[in-house]
């Protein structure tokens, strides 16, 4: 780590006039978001603020930078290919990286998912996942999870229920039905929740839809945007079960979850499910826009040429920093860390939990975290309080209950007690007001 040293008012004359017309030239969606912290500098675990102080990462960027900010592995791979290759529009040319790539991704996928689309973001890959489904199948339907999150564009959000706000006036394409995801808070046994599993999708198929007419089920291994919620595996292998009963493609949407986030390379892995389609992004090229939509090369097959494209899809420098990226994640055995380092998180915020009643549950697999918070109008504040002492953590769930942990794959142990630590002093200040 390097001590870089801030001086806010040099800083602030460079940034002269910017600020004050943040709202007035950023929508919205971009100018207000949480916390929306000036920095100047990312670098490992932190950010450098505007104003002259450190911040302890725990948001990774939402889940993109998994081997830390700017990684000199990743910094120098793409200070080499821009050397050589800015763009590329792949069918037209063609170059190494996005070759090498995909025959990297396909040695890391679960089951035989072996052939690849490039996109640029998350979203890209869903719209992608669900085009192929439905082009194969030549069925109209899909079926994802109420509290699910898979992106805003349409065909994304038309699958997406995380929150209502996000549809509203949209209308986004009725060939889509929803069942419940796994709820914890139903304190039902593994079995009961199959058994309502299999309810859910039984009256699905008798009431609304015929399962001879589904291209595709959808959901996240992992509820992200939705709360962070971990089901069983044994409910996982049930949905699995069902669609090779009803020869219904199963997608999993693994732009959070994916390269590492859980303590392995998918969250496939760690459920010990196949999917027939996945979708990935996110931490796959270190914030560099980048989006895969991937399946077996059999399916890839009935999906020829003009069903989709893409002009900046592959980029050839997102294409080397995924590589420098995996690369980073072997050599540095960042899944045992990831492994590990949840496993110090947890217990540190089970202890913090007996301390402070205001946190209702912790839910953690790998380093994806989530601290439910029982008066879910206190989030805001808290986030506020904690990035006053120097760390930043995101929020998720439908009532924005959840305070999301999801620091870089790379964190120490010293650095998730120093931000857990901050997190005490958030909770001890937010009952003194």
């Amino acid at each position: 780590m390097s001590n870089m040293s801030v001086k806010p008012r040099d800083l602030n004359q460079q940034w002269d006039g910017l600020l004050s017309k943040l709202s007035k030239r950023l929508a919205p969606g971009m100018a207000k978001d949480h916390p929306n912290l000036p920095v100047v500098k990312e670098e490992g675990s932190y950010y450098f603020g505007l104003d002259g102080k450190k911040y302890l990462d725990f948001s990774s960027g939402i889940a993109v930078t998994n081997v830390g900010h700017r990684h000199p592995k990743v910094v120098q791979a793409i200070k080499d290919g821009a050397d050589k290759l800015l763009h590329g529009p792949s069918g037209v040319i063609m170059y190494r990286s996005i070759l090498q790539l995909a025959d990297e991704l396909a040695e890391i996928m679960p089951g035989d998912i072996d052939c690849f689309f490039f996109g640029n973001s998350g979203t890209e890959a869903i719209e992608g996942a669900i085009k192929l489904a439905k082009h194969v199948t030549e069925r109209p339907y899909i079926i994802s999870f109420v509290g699910c999150f898979h992106g805003r564009t349409q065909g994304s959000l038309s699958v997406s229920t995380s929150k209502s706000k996000y549809r509203k006036h949209l209308q986004p394409n009725g060939l889509t039905y929803q069942i419940p995801y796994f709820d914890p808070s139903l304190s039902m046994s593994e079995e009961e929740a199959i058994q309502k599993l299999e309810k859910d999708f039984e009256q699905l198929f008798q009431h609304q839809v015929t399962a001879d007419e589904v291209a595709a089920v959808i959901l996240e291994p992992v509820l992200g945007e939705g709360g962070y919620i971990v089901p069983p595996k044994s409910w996982m292998k049930k949905i699995r079960e069902i669609c090779t009963q009803h020869n219904i493609l199963l997608i999993f949407d693994e732009v959070q979850t994916g390269f590492g986030r859980t303590g392995e390379w998918f969250a496939a892995n760690t459920f010990d499910v196949n999917p027939d389609i996945i979708a990935v992004a996110k931490g796959i090229a270190s914030g560099l826009p980048l989006g895969v939509t991937g399946a077996s090369y059999e399916l890839m097959q009935k999906w020829p040429l003009g069903s989709h494209a893409t002009t900046f899809g592959g980029n050839p420098l997102s294409c080397e920093a995924a590589l420098a990226s995996l690369s980073v994640i072997r050599e540095e055995q960042l899944l045992e860390h990831t492994k590990e380092m949840g496993a110090y998180a947890k217990s540190l915020l089970l202890h913090l939990q007996e301390k402070h009643d205001l946190i209702k549950e912790v839910r953690q697999v790998g380093l994806m975290i989530g601290i439910e918070i029982a008066e879910p109008s206190a989030v805001i504040e808290l986030l506020n309080l904690s990035l006053e002492e120097g760390v930043l953590f995101y929020l998720c769930g439908n009532k924005g209950e959840v305070i999301r942990m999801i620091p870089p794959l790379t964190v120490s142990q010293e650095e998730i007690k120093e931000g857990i630590e901050k997190l005490d002093l958030a909770l001890t200040k937010y009952k003194q007001l």
